[in-house]
This record gives structure tokens, C-alpha cells and sequence, in this order.
């Protein structure tokens, strides 16, 4: 594993590295080599697991549900 165990980061380092992990993923998408992008993939799983762990019941805009995207008219289709 790359990096500390989320498990052992406090709340300030988690979001720390959460909002670092997502400012680098479209760099590393476009420009990392296969194994980059796989131990970013991995990496990213880890920290937002950890975070979804701690806090199962974070408050959800409506805009980011199925139904919210259904109203705005987004569906794809």
C-alpha cells in the first residue's frame, strides 16, 4: 500500500488527502502510466472507503441523486 493507512489518519489529514487524491486524478488519468493510474485507483478507494466508514450518514444534495438528475433532465438518454 502507498501512503499511511486511512484508518490511522485523523478527520483533518483524511480530507487532506482526499482533496489532494482529486486534484491529481486527471492529470495522472491522462498522463500516468498504467501503473500509476492503478495505485491512484487503489489509493482513492482506500481514502473515500474510510471516509464513507466514518460517515455513513453525510448529508446528500438532492441535485447528486437519480431522481435530482431525472428533474434537472440529465439522464443521458
Amino acid at each position: 500500500m502507498n501512503g499511511v493507512d486511512p484508518g490511522r489518519l485523523d478527520d483533518q489529514q483524511l480530507i487532506k488527502e482526499l482533496e489532494t487524491i482529486h486534484r491529481t486524478r486527471h492529470s495522472t488519468l491522462l498522463h500516468g502510466s498504467n501503473d500509476a493510474l492503478r495505485a491512484h485507483n487503489d489509493r482513492m478507494a482506500q481514502l473515500e472507503g474510510e471516509y464513507l466508514r466514518r460517515h455513513p450518514r453525510r448529508s446528500v444534495a438532492g441535485g447528486r441523486t437519480r431522481a435530482g438528475a431525472r428533474e434537472r433532465g440529465t439522464t443521458g438518454t
